[in-house]
């Protein structure tokens, strides 16, 4: 495993907000240096989740109309979901999110929508951020080890992140976590 110590994200990017009605979404595009079969696998598999994911899901998510358990790291909430959309390797649904893998020259275009509270969205794109970065990682063989939920926000290229986000989003940080 490489040394967490020698992680640092980088600078906040590739994320946007879109508001439809009452709902906000976060649109956070990541390009990975993997094929998207390989990504689809991580985004899929419980094994792969629990090593970059937010959550722990309790079955594989890649088959449309499974049900789901979701624990969410360093809460220990969990919630049913049910897989809505699952178009191997190209577009994962459930719960508030959808993943889109396109094929590009140098791997996957990874595009996640992830419908969040207005006020904590600078959060999840901060979570996020750093969740992408360990999963690209992980698939490249060097990986750091898991940076999510409660333990995430202590980590400093988190609050760095949160932010920027932030201040891209024109948008105030949140004093309080979200209540799942």
């Amino acid at each position: 495993m490489a040394n967490l110590m020698q992680y640092a994200p980088g600078p906040a990017s590739g994320a946007r907000v879109q508001k439809d009605g009452e709902r906000w979404t976060l649109i956070l595009v990541r390009e990975l240096r993997h094929p998207p079969e390989k990504v689809w696998l991580a985004l899929t598999d419980p094994v792969h989740l629990r090593e970059w994911a937010p959550f722990e899901a309790d079955t594989s998510l890649g088959t449309g109309g499974a049900k789901v358990k979701l624990t969410w790291v360093g809460t220990g909430n969990v919630s049913e979901a049910r897989v809505t959309r699952a178009d191997a390797p190209r577009v994962l649904e459930f719960q508030v999110i959808r993943w889109e893998l396109e094929p590009v020259a140098s791997g996957t275009r990874l595009t996640l929508w992830h419908s969040i509270d207005r006020r904590f969205i600078s959060w999840g794109a901060a979570g996020w951020h750093i969740c992408l970065d360990v999963l690209d990682r992980l698939l490249a063989g060097e990986p750091i080890g898991l940076i999510a939920g409660a333990e995430a926000m202590k980590f400093g290229g988190w609050q760095r992140l949160n932010a920027e986000y932030a201040k891209q989003f024109g948008m105030e940080t949140p004093q309080s976590p979200p209540q799942r």
